[in-house]
This record gives C-alpha cells, sequence and structure tokens, in this order.
C-alpha cells in the first residue's frame, strides 16, 4: 500500500511527464506554424502609415512654370540608359519597314522619360472664369475630381468594349468613313470664320491623368502629353486651331516643322485608322472618348524627341478640332496594343517592350515611361496577356481571383474569364483610377475586407466608394492584405497605401475599389501606383516588379 509521500511523489512524477508531452506538442506546432509561414508568399496584414499618409495629402502642388523647369532639370539623359555598348552607336539609324513609312529611331535604343500625375501641379487660367485649373483646392476636391473624371473614363471604357465591332459590314464600314468626312467638312467651314478664338477648358470632361514631356516637329516642340494605355493613336493640338481646349504649350505649327508630311486618303496607314476619311486629298482622322471629349484633325508623319533618341516617320493626329481631355496636355501618346499606338509604330525597334512606374501619391518622387528591351526587368512576376480581337488596343490579363489578409475570397475564376465573344475579362488601364469589378465578385471582396476591419471606426460613403474609415487621431495601424491571384500562379500584393487611401486631409480613408456594373474588370493605376509595370508583347506577358518608384 502506498503511503502518502510515495503518492505525492508519483503523482508529481505523472504531471511532469504530462507537463513535458504538452511543451513538446507546442513546440511541434510552432515549427508547423512557422513553417507555414515561411512558405507562404505574403502576410496577412500590413501596416499602414496614417500619419505620413495624411501628410503628402496637404502638400501645395507646384505651379506649371515649376513644372517646366523640374523636365528641363530632370528629363533623364537617354545615353546613360540601356544604350548600346558599340562605341559609334550615336551615329547609327536603325530603320523598320512599316505601312505608310520608314520609322527611324536613332540610338540609344532604349529611352527614359520622367513621369508625374496630374494632381501634382497646378496649371491656372488667366481667366478666372473659365475654372481651368488642376491640381487647385484641397485634397477632398481634388479627389472628387479625379472621380468624377474616372468615372467618365470607366464608362466609356465599357461601352466601348460592350459594342460588336464584328458585325461591321464593309459597306457600313465605308458609309461611316464618308460620314465622317462630311461631319468634318461641315464642321471645319462652320467654325472657319472663328479659328484659334474658341479655347474649351480641359477640365470639364476626360480623364488624362499620367503625364510625360517629348519633343514635336524638327526642331523639336516641347509639348505635354498624355499616357494612355488603351489608346492606339499619338496626337497633338494643331494650329490652324479650328477649336482647342488650353494647354500650357503654345498650340503646335505644322508649318513650321520640316519634317511634317501629310498622308494621302489611299495611303496603307489611312487604311489602317478607324473612322478615317478623306478631304482634299489628305485622310482626316476622327477619335471620340465617349465622355464627350473628341479630336479631328489630319494624319501626318511627324518627328517625335524623346530626350536625345528622336523617332522619326511616327503616324500622328493633328488635332485641329478638340474638345475636354486633358488639362494643360498637348495631346495623347497612346501606348495602346494596336497598330498605330506609339509603341506598335516602332514594331521590332523596341521588341513592342515597354515599361512604366507610375508615381506614389504624396511623395516628392517622380515614376517614369521606358521603351526597349532592356526595360525588362529580371526578377518580375511575369503573367501572360490575353488578346481580345474585338479590342485589339486593350492589355488583358488572367486573373484567377482574390485575397483579403491572405485568405481568397469565395469568387467563381469565370466571373473574370474573358468569353468567346469577347466580353469581361480584366483590362490593364493607366486612364482609369479605381479598379473595378463585376459586382458580385466586388460584393464578396468587400465583404472580406469589411469582416477583417470590424476594429476600424467607420465613416460615410465617399463618391464612389462605398467603404470608409474615420482614422482621424492614429499614427499607424494593421490592415488585412489585399492580393490579386494571376492565372498560372503569380500573386500580386497591394502595398497599404494602394487600396486603403485618404479622401480628405483630416483621417478619413476609403477601399479604393468599386463595382463595374458589368462583366468587365478594369486594374486601375491607384493600384498600379508605385510598382514597375513591364509589358513585353513580342512575347505577350505583363511583370509586376521589382522595382518600385
Amino acid at each position: 500500500m502506498l503511503t502518502a509521500a510515495a503518492f505525492q511523489s508519483s503523482f508529481l512524477v505523472v504531471v511532469l511527464l504530462l507537463l513535458e508531452v504538452v511543451i513538446l506538442l507546442a513546440a511541434a506546432a510552432a515549427a508547423a506554424t512557422a513553417t507555414t509561414t515561411a512558405t507562404n508568399s505574403y502576410p496577412d496584414f500590413q501596416h499602414l502609415n496614417v500619419k505620413d499618409t495624411l501628410a503628402g495629402t496637404k502638400v501645395v502642388p507646384p505651379k506649371i512654370s515649376e513644372y517646366h523647369d523640374f523636365f528641363n532639370n530632370h528629363q533623364l539623359d537617354t545615353d546613360s540608359i540601356g544604350s548600346s555598348t558599340d562605341d559609334d552607336d550615336d551615329d547609327q539609324t536603325t530603320t523598320d519597314q512599316a505601312e505608310g513609312g520608314n520609322h527611324q529611331l536613332h540610338s540609344p535604343r532604349n529611352y527614359k522619360l520622367k513621369l508625374l500625375h496630374r494632381d501634382r501641379i497646378i496649371i491656372s487660367s488667366p481667366h478666372p472664369h473659365q475654372g481651368f485649373e488642376s491640381g487647385g483646392g484641397d485634397h477632398k476636391h481634388r479627389l472628387i475630381e479625379r472621380l468624377k473624371r474616372d468615372s467618365n473614363r470607366a464608362s466609356s471604357l465599357i461601352n466601348r468594349l460592350s459594342r460588336d465591332h464584328n458585325n461591321k459590314s464593309a459597306a457600313a464600314a465605308q458609309a461611316q468613313r464618308a460620314a465622317a468626312s462630311a461631319r468634318y467638312e461641315e464642321e471645319e467651314k462652320a467654325a472657319a470664320g472663328d479659328f484659334g478664338s474658341d479655347v474649351m477648358s480641359g477640365m470639364d470632361q476626360g480623364s488624362g491623368e499620367y503625364f510625360v514631356r517629348i519633343g514635336v516637329g524638327s526642331p523639336a516642340r516641347s509639348q505635354y502629353m498624355v499616357i494612355d494605355s488603351g489608346s492606339d493613336i499619338v496626337w497633338v493640338q494643331c494650329q490652324p486651331c479650328s477649336q482647342c481646349y488650353r494647354q500650357s504649350d503654345p498650340v503646335f505649327d505644322p508649318s513650321a516643322s520640316a519634317s511634317f508630311t501629310g498622308v494621302s486618303c489611299g495611303s496603307a496607314v489611312c487604311e489602317r485608322v478607324e473612322n478615317a476619311g478623306c478631304h482634299s486629298g489628305r485622310c482626316h482622322y476622327e477619335v471620340s472618348y465617349g465622355d464627350g471629349s473628341y479630336t479631328k484633325g489630319t494624319l501626318a508623319l511627324e518627328t517625335l524627341t524623346f530626350g536625345q533618341a528622336a523617332v522619326r516617320n511616327v503616324a500622328i493626329g493633328c488635332g485641329h478640332m478638340n474638345r475636354g481631355m486633358f488639362v494643360g496636355a498637348a495631346g495623347l501618346l497612346g501606348l495602346g496594343g494596336g497598330s498605330l499606338s506609339f509603341v506598335g509604330q516602332l514594331g521590332g525597334q523596341t521588341g513592342g517592350a515597354f515599361s512604366y512606374c507610375l508615381v506614389s501619391r504624396g511623395t516628392d518622387s517622380s515614376g517614369s515611361l521606358e521603351f526597349g528591351r532592356g526595360a525588362m526587368p529580371v526578377g518580375a512576376a511575369w503573367v501572360p496577356l490575353i488578346r481580345n480581337l474585338r479590342a485589339p488596343s486593350f492589355y488583358y490579363v488572367g486573373l484567377a481571383g482574390l485575397g483579403v489578409g491572405g485568405i481568397r475570397v469565395p469568387i467563381a475564376e469565370d466571373i473574370f474569364r474573358l468569353n468567346e465573344l469577347g466580353d469581361g475579362g480584366v483590362v490593364m488601364d493607366t486612364g482609369t483610377a479605381v479598379t473595378r469589378f463585376p459586382n458580385s465578385a466586388y460584393e464578396a471582396f468587400r465583404d472580406a475586407f469589411i469582416s477583417q476591419t470590424t476594429n476600424l471606426p467607420r465613416a460615410s460613403p465617399v463618391s464612389i466608394f462605398d467603404t470608409c474609415y474615420n482614422l482621424f487621431g492614429f499614427v499607424t495601424l494593421r490592415v488585412p492584405t489585399v492580393s490579386f491571384y494571376f492565372s498560372g500562379g503569380p500573386i500580386l500584393t497591394l502595398p497599404a497605401r494602394n487600396f486603403l487611401i485618404p479622401v480628405d486631409d483630416v483621417g478619413t480613408f476609403c477601399l479604393a475599389f468599386a463595382p463595374s456594373g458589368s462583366g468587365l474588370s478594369i486594374i486601375g493605376n491607384i493600384q498600379q501606383e508605385g510598382i514597375q509595370i513591364s509589358f513585353d508583347g513580342a512575347n505577350g506577358f505583363v511583370g509586376f516588379g521589382p522595382n518600385v518608384c
């Protein structure tokens, strides 16, 4: 029979053994957890620096004259960027035969431009009643204006991509071209007695968001151009200007350029222009952006200059009648996937390759736009591009799903799929600010985010944003991650500042996504900010990272 002392001793031994087992099990579980964490490619939360982000909303943008100085003093020298190692490269000309002319690119073959968002500058009108200003006002005013432009842009894309271009017969196309010619002649006559006097504000409509500065003509006249990954035409406002909006530089005068050459109606390049018309033997173009904005004029071949690199015989639109679109900018540099975009015209000279890094809001840094194979980074996460024959201008990607806090949201992959009729799909667009998903996908994504942020005080909706928070008084806080699951495996986890953005300067932040109201998804520029985005057109891929700006 056990004594009390022996019983207590045996009991202690058992307790100690049990504790040891518990400790071993806990260690094994911790090791398993550590292993799981190490194999995850993203964390389940991030830190958002509220104080620093709000400080960025109070930075007063520079005047347009200071913006001129910025480009003059900081435009990158292309000699140092990806140029050939051949000592005689500066004297070399590379020629690529293309329909409509020889595109001659004077080395270096890779060139890089500074890139800024329009809200980083203030462009003031000498006539205050015209309301011509960009970048002015407080942060909330600038954001609301940006969201108005964005709604126009998104609606325009959705309407454009929902039209059935394949049902257009040859007869209908010919009739459309004839109608375009007649309409242009009518409008030109109506405005003939008023050339150059009708100046319109670019703030009224449109969505030109990111600016570069290039030279147009010979000698080169520096002009601000808006980049647009969803457009296939390069155009500038031109004299004589029957109707133009206000721009920051003098309107381009083709008569003062030694390299300006008109394009005839029967040329191969004119045949490639949608809605082309003919007037006095010259090819006329007309582009409508779906929100009431447009550009109309003559097609020409001209020299464009990027730093030290000159590209000759680029097909451009010389716009004599233009409405809305781009505050301060002279026109548009189309970077779309079609043959008439700037990238398409360069063709084999750059391998269909270009890369951009959109500047982050509230920072003093600048973004960049770079062309050429040398712009393709090592270490990027590459995702296949998807071709939509109904909309060859746009860059579609395969999106398989969305994640919040490291957990995949239960959304059917078919919601993001481009179908055989060319409907739906996911477009990457520099001109749209806010990423949009089909309604059911957006609601599931939003609800998942709300379920993981119940500890944060809510705020009233703002404009198109229905999920907002009152972060007044916070310095920094943890927020769940937001991830894009691309087809084929790559996962892009966004920086916190790319999905939870300030809508005023006192602490209201909103989830920067919206429903599209259609089957189309658009990955907008807010979600692209600060991440190097690289398009390898020749091989059919888009890369994310590894560099940031």
